[in-house]
């Protein structure tokens, strides 16, 4: 090896420098996007979070050269080819690093002070764009995004493809409103040069994939977990209990495990944080870390300073009775809570909704722990999870339909307070304390009317159908629910237009083609059926699609008058009789509009506020 080839770099680069026209290569064996939900969200918080505690209103722009920098880590390159980056590592970061990019420069396409940051996106040459990651399958996707602001995802098998899609969704879900106006600008230009990356660079293969190995194989930092326990067991003076704490402590982590291998720390943060956290954070500049995000970052640091005074633990007994009950309490349902999200249960169903369309986990999960009592029945414990669950799942569907963000930056106030206000309360308390905090929704159901699927709510408008179609077909004592229609064994089911994507039909009543591709897409004009179906029909006038949907599920079949004739269960069904069904021989913007207020009416129904009002102790 030349003394070339055995020379290695490494320098501190701030985002632009080391994007900026830059173009990289993705070696093959990490050439899959992987980052999930949490990463996203918790990379978007801390940089948001760093912004905030350095701006002010009024500083000048000139003035985020001397906020606080935040560091991302290292990325390894090889350069081997001279000339040419190839990443060998940091790859996912990179990649997240240009979909925050595109999000943020999507974001001030309508500001008057826009901040350059294309070139940090994609290099042009010839008249062509091309983008800095060059991986053929990511094209079109980051295309969209960048152009559009969105992408069908609908039709795509895609691993990568649909990652990025997801964490781009994930990155509006969760990016602060207060950042969107007059501080855009400001956290743009931090961004790009204020956070740093070490960027270390390899001339030979060999270099690289050594670096590589060593940086992710070396010896790990014990986690808060492993430092809670040593703590908790030094609080435990009497041998025999501390070594069964320990045994205990050790089997519980080891169940978590299994499910996730970083379950036991979200464990501990959803019940320090559901039980016992009272305060969190301003979203204000300068505001410092309180209960909530100190329980996210050091746990183990923020039990030791406030076990005492928010635990009630101060002595040895206290330490082993408390670990020995409300820790082993907690850990099961936790992972009860798991189980149920991934298995639709009849005794808490909410709980396998919000799974599907829900708030943030590190929200969510604290919610769920924060009724709970270890002396609880199962039956109790079950009716307030899916108590809960169902008030997060009606929080968001009604801001889903009113068009509304639910990300965590958004929301996490009003959860926190609902946290706080259920926190170990019995049925009949936690009954009237979510009937209040859903009275206390800004969002109704009469936003229906003007509610339809578009590029980025593909995903909502499946759940919201397959809660309705469900909730239909159960009503009239078939054996289905929502599980069969949103994520089936075997065949799958699509959204279905109930009119063609075929203007020229509908002239008769529209005369820009917006027009009716927003009809065409209202709520009131959709329906599920099975994958493949509507390709049978042969046609894509509803007319003659309409004698195919009495053969579907009922909400389907509704549209149809046979539907009406000798069918007790549907016509008689106490829970469908103030719906207002009716058969449609055609389907214009009147019968889309009388379909609408079927769907309102639906919701009206399914997310009742008489559940709370029947909630009563077992």
């Amino acid at each position: 090896m030349s003394k070339t080839e055995n020379k290695i770099e490494a320098s501190d680069k701030t985002i632009s420098e080391l994007l900026k026209d830059k173009k990289f290569f993705i070696d093959y064996f990490q050439r899959e996007y992987r980052w999930l939900e949490k990463h996203m969200i918790a990379l978007i918080e801390d940089l948001t979070s760093t912004f905030l505690k350095s701006y002010k209103e009024t500083d000048k722009r000139s003035e985020v050269a001397n906020y606080q920098n935040y560091y991302l880590g290292p990325v390894v390159f090889s350069n081997a080819q001279k000339g040419k980056d190839s990443i060998i590592d940091g790859q996912q970061r990179i990649t997240s690093i240009t979909l925050f990019l595109i999000y943020l420069n999507n974001l001030q396409k309508e500001s008057s002070s826009k901040v350059s940051i294309s070139n940090l996106i994609f290099s042009e040459q010839y008249g062509e764009k091309s983008f800095n990651m060059t991986d053929e399958d990511r094209q079109a996707i980051l295309k969209g995004l960048y152009e559009d602001g969105e992408f069908d995802i609908s039709k795509s098998e895609d691993e990568t493809e649909i990652n990025i899609y997801d964490r781009y969704m994930d990155i509006d879900n969760v990016f602060p409103e207060v950042l969107t106006n007059g501080a855009l600008p400001y956290f743009i230009d931090w961004f790009i040069g204020n956070v740093i990356i070490v960027k270390i660079t390899a001339y030979s293969d060999e270099n690289a994939y050594t670096i590589f190995e060593t940086m992710n194989d070396r010896g790990m930092n014990l986690t808060s977990t492993e430092m809670l326990k040593g703590y908790v067991l030094s609080r435990i003076s009497n041998t025999k209990e501390r070594s069964e704490i320990n045994e205990i402590w050790k089997d519980k982590i080891t169940e978590l495990h299994s499910y996730e291998s970083n379950a036991d720390l979200t464990f501990f943060q959803a019940w320090f944080r559901g039980k016992y956290a009272k305060t969190m954070r301003a979203t204000k500049a300068g505001a410092e870390n309180e209960d909530y995000e100190l329980i996210g970052t050091r746990f183990h640091s923020w039990f030791k300073d406030n076990h005492e005074t928010l635990f009630g633990l101060s002595n040895s007994d206290d330490f082993y009775n408390f670990f020995k009950t409300e820790f082993v309490f907690m850990a099961n349902w936790y992972m009860q809570i798991w189980d149920n999200c991934g298995t639709f249960n009849t005794k808490c169903p909410h709980v396998y909704y919000t799974n599907k369309w829900g708030i943030a986990p590190s929200i969510q999960d604290a919610q769920l722990l924060a009724t709970l009592k270890y002396t609880d029945s199962d039956e109790v414990v079950y009716k307030k999870l899916d108590a809960v669950a169902r008030y997060i799942e009606t929080f968001t569907v009604r801001r889903a339909v009113n068009y509304k963000k639910f990300g965590q930056a958004s929301i996490k106030y009003t959860m926190f307070n609902i946290i706080k206000s259920i926190r170990d309360n019995d049925l009949s308390e936690l009954g009237n304390s979510l009937a209040e905090a859903i009275n206390a929704i800004d969002q109704d159901w009469n936003a229906i009317d003007n509610f339809g699927m578009h590029g980025q709510n593909r995903r909502f408008i499946k759940h919201l159908l397959s809660r309705i179609t469900g909730f239909v077909d159960e009503a009239v004592g078939k054996p289905n629910n929502y599980a069969s229609f949103f994520n089936p064994e075997g065949r799958q089911f699509e959204i279905e237009h109930l009119w063609g994507n075929k203007f020229e039909e509908h002239k008769d009543e529209f005369d820009q083609e917006n027009d009716f591709r927003i009809w065409r897409n209202s709520i009131g004009a959709l329906v599920l059926l099975p994958n493949g179906t509507n390709q049978s029909f042969n046609s894509d006038k509803y007319k003659d699609k309409l004698p195919h949907y009495i053969k579907e599920n009922t909400y389907a079949q509704s549209l149809h008058a046979d539907c009406y004739v000798k069918n007790p269960n549907f016509l008689k069904s106490p829970v469908l009789s103030n719906i207002d069904f009716k058969s449609h021989e055609e389907f214009k913007k009147k019968d889309i509009e009388e379909r609408d207020e079927v769907v309102r009416k639906l919701c009206e129904e399914i997310w009742s506020i008489d559940f709370y009002n029947e909630l009563k102790e077992a």
